[in-house]
């Protein structure tokens, strides 16, 4: 009998940002944090003990923090404004747009708590329109790492970024994919693996899961490539094109609304330069119900094994 296998260990990318934020912090003195009352949910409490006058709370006032985040950009700081992401994208729509895209401000937006990672509190507190809002923001980078390695080096990358951008951080563990030391490239999707029947493609915590089906899907003698693509925009055109031309499917899944995110954005270089049958998982255009972020991801047909079974009903549409 085989010994059971021990599952890999799982990590918060907060924990990541934070100690990323906080060394580069102490190398840059221009660095200041801005949140909404999150010190503890964004994980900002060693930034905020070692530099205290460089953490500005404004309370539950997002719309105010975001216009903060621009001032401080306009008098030369390096603002990463955090909160929660189904309020710092939701409430704030107006201020990202005229404070920080139009106005192409130096501030980094910090979506925390992305997706349906605070399942428990309902629908109020899922953020699965935030792709769909930010993304169509010219000069805003839209970012949503799949591991603590690839939030590190985001976050990294952003503190030398001369413009604004759009982190979206989730606060449910996962499991370490990209190789330590990862630099981060803007634009640039990763190759987890190699395939030829089929690709899926996923960015921040449903990157994993793709991983797992497509060692499904290898099981059943599938050959899957597996793409994460982090940066939703300016999105990878080139990889998708690849894609779509040498595997001739591809499934795309996401902790969003099947409308305006991940799926959408890889639909549209796909129509445009290399049409081929693909499958967009996600929330199907409703308010998901109250449950875990585990459960929820499994009821929209998101577990490994549905999404293995998505791919495998595409592949016979080829």
């Amino acid at each position: 009998m085989n010994a059971p296998v021990n599952p890999p260990k799982l990590h918060d990318c907060r924990d990541a940002f934070a100690s990323t934020l906080e060394r580069l912090a102490g190398e840059n003195e221009t660095i200041v944090a801005v949140c909404n009352d999150s010190v503890g949910s964004s994980k900002l409490g060693g930034f905020k003990s070692r530099f205290p006058e460089r953490l500005v709370n404004v309370g539950i006032a997002e719309q105010n923090m975001v216009g903060v985040g621009a001032g401080l950009a306009n008098g030369g700081r390096l603002p990463f404004v955090c909160g929660a992401a189904p309020f710092l994208t939701g409430r704030s729509l107006e201020q990202i747009k005229a404070d920080i895209s139009y106005s192409n401000a130096n501030v980094k937006l910090v979506g925390i708590s992305s997706g349906m990672a605070y399942g428990e509190l309902g629908p109020t507190h899922h953020s699965i329109e935030d792709f769909a809002w930010t993304r169509v923001l010219p000069n805003l980078p839209v970012i949503a790492p799949c591991d603590r390695i690839e939030t590190a080096a985001a976050v990294a990358w952003a503190a030398t970024y001369s413009g604004p951008c759009f982190l979206r951080l989730s606060r449910v563990g996962v499991p370490d994919l990209l190789p330590e030391g990862h630099t981060f490239e803007l634009g640039k999707a990763n190759l987890l693996r190699q395939g030829s029947q089929v690709t899926l493609i996923a960015n921040g915590t449903l990157t994993h899961r793709i991983v797992k089906a497509a060692e499904i899907l290898a099981d059943r003698g599938i050959d899957a490539r597996v793409l994460n693509l982090a940066t939703v925009r300016p999105i990878d055109e080139e990889a998708i094109i690849a894609a779509a031309r040498e595997t001739g499917a591809i499934v795309t899944a996401e902790e969003h609304s099947i409308f305006g995110g991940l799926g959408s954005a890889v639909a549209e270089v796909v129509v445009d330069h290399a049409p081929v049958p693909m499958k967009r998982l996600g929330v199907p255009g409703v308010y998901a119900p109250t449950g875990s972020a585990e459960f929820l991801l499994d009821e929209y047909g998101m577990s490994p094994s549905a999404i293995a079974d998505a791919a495998q009903a595409l592949i016979k549409r080829k």
